[in-house]
């Protein structure tokens, strides 16, 4: 039976030379995607974006805990290999640490899962201290924080001034120092996503923050084209799912209308 990356594998992965491959991430929520990637990635962040990919909402705001529980299990059922890191939703961890160890106790406990992320910077250290010291580990999000999108205003790149750079590389050494095992960074210019990967101890797995993080982490139906309602510059496709389905709907709408579908090979019959 093969071995899940733990924490400990995770941190090592930290790019300390040349030789050393950088960590491959994907956002997934699904037991069928996931049977699908666990052979060919390091870590499965089972995200809130569901709420918008899977739910249909406008944002992640949406998203409760139990969702991102259920939805954690079927991930955790459905891999061997992969380090799975889940969601904390919007709410489950802003009150205060002792409420945060509650929703991630939670999460660790019901879902199986290896890791709870939690977006924020310098302002959420002492719950990642707390946390951590408790047995939780963590992964942090810094950079453009969907959770935030209201105060925002909308999906803009963060650290594009001085003041912003430095903000982030504050908020990075921060929670790295507070106790977090890696850290996701969003939508920042390359060079300050490599200042700040190079300044800190721990991982960082980049997602629209350039070529030089520890590694680097896309959401599957974005690379496969199954959410079609805004692409990011940052993604790339891989391939173009929704197009097939979309095919293959219409081929069979089209036979069953014209009497094609089903056929003989398709029906049951009384046996003689």
């Amino acid at each position: 039976m093969n071995k899940r990356l733990s924490v400990r594998d995770i941190r090592r992965k930290k790019l300390g030379d040349k030789n050393q491959e950088p960590i491959s991430s994907l956002v997934c929520y699904t037991a069928q995607m996931a049977r699908l990637i666990n052979d060919h990635v390091d870590i499965i962040l089972v995200g809130d974006s569901m709420g918008m990919t899977i739910y249909g909402y406008e944002n992640t705001l949406s998203v409760t805990l139990d969702m991102m529980i259920n939805h954690g299990a079927a991930v955790v059922r459905s891999t061997n290999q992969p380090h799975i890191v889940v969601d904390m939703p919007f709410g489950s961890y802003e009150e205060s640490p002792e409420v945060a160890f509650r929703s991630a106790s939670r999460i660790m406990r019901e879902t199986g899962a290896q890791s709870v992320k939690l977006e924020g910077g310098e302002e959420f250290a002492e719950t990642i201290h707390f946390l951590s010291q408790r047995g939780i580990p963590i992964m942090g999000h810094i950079g453009l924080m969907p959770q935030r999108i209201q105060t925002l205003g909308g999906f803009f790149t963060q650290g594009k001034t001085d003041k912003e750079s430095s903000r982030l590389m504050n908020d990075a050494k921060s929670i790295s120092q507070a106790g977090a095992f890696s850290m996701v960074i969003e939508a920042i210019p390359e060079e300050v996503a490599s200042d700040i990967t190079q300044s800190i101890e721990v991982p960082t797995i980049g997602i629209g923050a350039g070529r030089n993080c520890d590694g680097q982490i896309l959401v599957s139906h974005d690379i496969l084209n199954l959410y079609g309602a805004f692409t990011p510059k940052f993604v790339k496709k891989y391939g173009n799912i929704d197009e097939n389905i979309v095919n293959a709907v219409k081929d069979y709408s089209q036979e069953v209308k014209k009497k094609k579908f089903p056929t003989k090979d398709n029906i049951f019959t009384i046996k003689k």
